[in-house]
């Protein structure tokens, strides 16, 4: 697999997992613009990928607004005349249950997750659609917004919505041979690091050590280096035929996600009346409830959180 030649957008791609995807695609010979808030942490990651003899430039910016998308693209234009590959990985967290969630805190994760995801995405159509040699975008999804997570009601619209504009944009970039998927990671970060559950494989990684089998194997949760291959396998040549697809890697699993379809149909002539659903839809829906959320199994004692 090469991306020599090619030229890629990472959003928020700073530090983790982001970070990950920058280093991935340079490494496979792309020139990557790379996008954070910080002067100096986007330096540093331009720094972590020339010093190892890649190319990058930053953008320094806040992704959601039409002019940051603008100017992402632009940069890719101006430092190395074309746009090939898009990765929209740039986000931000504020979780609290739906009854104490602001008006804030739900408007500035659906601005960057999911308004940040089209602008980015809009700006780079247009401008590949005019070059006319195809592209790749890559949009980063969650478990989140495939299964829904307690005090997530934003990060959840945003992630779900995310995956739903990718297979629209599957069918309308088609003809222009532009392919688009989401990718839905399982990685060590730093929400996951609050988390007690994953103290274990968190702790693992931040000291450089491989992380325990049943995190890996068991949960699919691994490190950031072990989804950037996947990110940079979409971006290939060798993945031209894979678009609108949901796919899922962490640790050593890899998943791929199916898209909505009916569990049941019925059907009562006339219409549906409330003596109707109750008599017949209702046992059938009873049924067939589909669950929800991320089941996860107890932690093995050796892997337990320290006690506060």
């Amino acid at each position: 697999m090469s991306l020599a030649g090619k030229v890629a957008i990472v959003t928020g791609s700073g530090r983790g997992l982001g970070l990950a995807y920058a280093q991935e695609l340079a490494r496979q010979g792309a020139s990557v613009v790379i996008n954070d808030v910080d002067e100096a942490t986007a330096a540093e990651a331009v720094a972590s990928i020339t010093d190892a003899g890649g190319q990058a430039t930053a953008v320094v910016a806040p992704v959601g607004p039409s002019e940051t998308a603008k100017q992402l693209v632009d940069a890719a234009f101006d430092a190395y005349g074309r746009l090939d590959i898009l990765v929209t990985n740039a986000g931000v967290l504020r979780d609290t249950v739906l009854w104490k969630m602001s008006d804030d805190d739900f408007d500035t994760v659906i601005n960057v997750h999911l308004r940040g995801t089209f602008t980015c995405v809009r700006e780079a159509a247009i401008r590949m659609r005019e070059q006319g040699e195809g592209g790749r975008i890559i949009c980063i999804g969650s478990p989140t917004g495939q299964r829904g997570n307690f005090g997530q009601t934003n990060y959840a619209a945003a992630k779900a919505g995310i995956v739903g504009m990718v297979r629209t944009w599957a069918l309308e970039l088609k003809k222009a041979g532009i392919t688009a998927n989401a990718v839905i990671p399982v990685a060590a970060t730093a929400m996951t690091a609050t988390v007690p559950y994953f103290h274990a494989a968190v702790e693992a990684d931040a000291k450089g050590e491989p992380m325990p089998e049943f995190f890996r194997s068991g949960l699919g949760f691994g490190t950031a280096a072990d989804v950037a291959p996947l990110i940079a396998y979409l971006a290939s040549e060798e993945a031209a035929g894979i678009s609108g697809q949901a796919i899922g890697v962490g640790g050593d699993r890899l998943q791929l996600w199916s898209h909505p379809e009916p569990v049941e149909s019925l059907f009562h002539e006339g219409g549906w009346d409330a003596e109707a659903l109750i008599a017949e839809a209702g046992p059938v829906i009873a049924a067939n409830l589909q669950s929800v959320g991320e089941k996860s199994p107890p932690l093995p004692e050796e892997l337990q959180p320290p006690q506060a």
